[in-house]
């Protein structure tokens, strides 16, 4: 973004109304940008937080690419995907933090009614324990450029809003916000705003962190399942109610057989 227009979403700050109506699709990016920031301060957001976090914020081609190719991704049959995500350096190493973390587990399981091993199987599928990819691209780009396209806008304005008010309460710095195509953040890859309704600062340490505290992490997960519908103490196989709630990580059917595979195989079945 040039100075000239820093200066514009600036002074479109200070001077437009409020308003609680979405901003409009398509069109010039900027005057889009310019027309969430509005939304935002309608929504409580301070006007340094969205200066910041827009400065320089272009359209991500690479972005819109990606969505408009990923559309069956799930084409594998549950053997086939099973086999390249859940072998045994993978269970090993989820054995061995089940070891590591057993006490945080067993209070996370008490308290949310989760079963470490389903945790622990999420944990690994989705950045291999916060070790493997979690997404290097700014959150807030990537969430701008897809709200700016029209064919979701309602959804990702939604979550880009949700990301601002993530800045704002001080979770993350716009430094740490990075994340994967559609703005997943962190070890378990939350949109922001089941971020902003789960995450739980399990560590103590005055911030909900889901990129670095494992604590936060595994503790935010169960939040999640719990404030979906999980029942504790119920199978979680294909079939059952808890099977149902695991869609907020993945619609897919195959993904889902896959996390309870994993958590089987974590328990020693």
């Amino acid at each position: 973004m040039s100075r000239l227009s820093a200066l514009l979403v600036t002074l479109v700050l200070a001077l437009l109304p409020a308003s609680a109506q979405a901003a409009k699709c398509g069109g010039d990016f900027q005057g889009f940008l310019a027309a969430m920031s509005r939304d935002a301060q309608a929504q409580g957001v301070r006007a340094d937080v969205i200066q910041s976090a827009f400065a320089g914020v272009t359209s991500d081609p690479a972005v819109l690419a990606f969505d408009r190719r990923q559309r069956g991704t799930f084409r594998k049959s549950f053997e086939e995907y099973v086999s390249t995500r859940v072998g045994t350096g993978r269970i090993k190493r989820g054995t061995q933090l089940l070891q590591r973390h057993a006490a945080l587990l067993g209070r996370i399981e008490r308290q949310y009614g989760v079963p470490p091993q389903v945790l622990v199987a999420i944990w690994g599928l989705e950045s291999d324990f916060g070790s493997g990819d979690m997404g290097k691209l700014p959150v807030i780009r990537v969430l701008a450029t897809m709200a700016h396209d029209c064919r979701r806008t309602d959804l990702f304005q939604r979550e880009l809003l949700s990301a601002l008010k993530i800045l704002q309460r001080g979770d993350l710095s716009l430094s740490e916000m990075k994340g994967a195509y559609a703005g997943e953040i962190g070890q378990t890859q939350f949109l922001p705003s089941n971020y902003l309704r789960f995450a739980v600062d399990y560590d103590g340490n005055g911030r909900a962190d889901l990129v670095h505290s494992p604590a936060d992490v595994l503790a935010s997960t169960a939040n999640l399942l719990k404030g979906s519908g999980w029942k504790a103490g119920q199978p979680f196989d294909e079939g059952t109610e808890n099977f149902e709630v695991m869609r907020e990580w993945n619609r897919a059917v195959v993904y889902r057989k896959t996390i309870a595979h994993f958590a089987h195989r974590l328990a020693g079945r």
